[in-house]
């Protein structure tokens, strides 16, 4: 197995938190030079086990904030979009102007940063580009279907690109989590007002799916994914992550649609 597969220079967007965060000391550790990127971390550069971590301001959102960004970095051949935010509302009445603002950053900020991007990679013999995306992406969650379809897009665009960029040698995947223990939870948006029919419902609901993510599991479990990913030359298209959530995405194609919208409504209390 070549230890550096698709070479050893790594950009990861989210790194000031969760996910993004464990990814990019993760690779660091493991001997890659890893430029860390998010709107809110401070810049500096550290030695992180055998590699180097060097922590840049960027917000994926804006054109100029990514070219001076890749400016400073250069050339890589690892990009990993782990930038995203969730806003919590109806399907309904949620505020719009919050469910364009989510997809700025988890669908439009992908495709900003891959337009600006993918040329630095093509250059390369081989490269990689990994999305996180969400279990939410496969499952409509309720009263988060905004995110979901968010995400559901996400995967859509990342499965078309995966085809088309297959021929210059990039590698294109996806990785599925689920509930996870992480400032998610409470950074995530309340898009529904007081007012709302659903009001009653929400708060029952999202009781549910904010303890579930308590009690979820680590960011770490998912960069372990992400870096497995690193060393497979043709990497599946989508990994769940977690033993749960592999059989849970298994047992879903035999499960009649209807079937799957009545188990999530037992889950969430929204019987009726």
């Amino acid at each position: 197995m070549e230890k550096y597969l698709y070479g050893r220079k790594v950009l990861v967007t989210g790194s000031g938190s969760g996910i993004g965060r464990e990814t990019a000391r993760l690779f660091a550790e493991h001997g890659y030079t890893v430029y860390g990127v998010s709107r809110t971390v401070e810049e500096k550069e550290e030695t992180v086990g055998k590699g180097r971590l060097i922590s840049l301001k960027m917000d994926v959102t804006k054109e100029e904030s990514i070219k001076r960004g890749l400016e400073t970095i250069g050339d890589f051949s690892i990009l990993i979009h782990s930038a995203g935010w969730g806003i919590a509302g109806s399907a309904e009445d949620s505020d719009l102007s919050l469910v364009r603002a989510q997809e700025e950053t988890d669908y439009y900020g992908v495709l900003l940063l891959n337009s600006l991007a993918l040329p630095i990679l093509r250059k390369n013999p081989r490269s990689l580009v990994v999305a996180v995306s969400s279990i939410a992406a496969r499952v409509p969650l309720p009263f988060q279907g905004h995110y979901s379809a968010a995400k559901y897009g996400l995967e859509a665009y990342m499965g078309a690109l995966r085809n088309e960029i297959r021929g210059f040698g990039t590698k294109v995947a996806v990785v599925e989590p689920g509930d996870l223990s992480t400032g998610f939870t409470s950074r995530r948006i309340k898009a529904i007002g007081e007012d709302s029919p659903y009001a009653s419902l929400y708060s029952k609901a999202i009781k549910e799916i904010e303890k579930d993510e308590r009690e979820g599991g680590k960011p770490i479990a998912v960069a372990k994914v992400i870096y497995g990913l690193s060393k497979r030359k043709n990497p599946p298209y989508r990994t769940p992550v977690g033993i749960v959530y592999k059989t849970l995405m298994f047992l879903l194609r035999f499960f009649p649609d209807n079937l799957t919208l009545f188990i999530l409504r037992k889950m969430y209390g929204l019987e009726g």
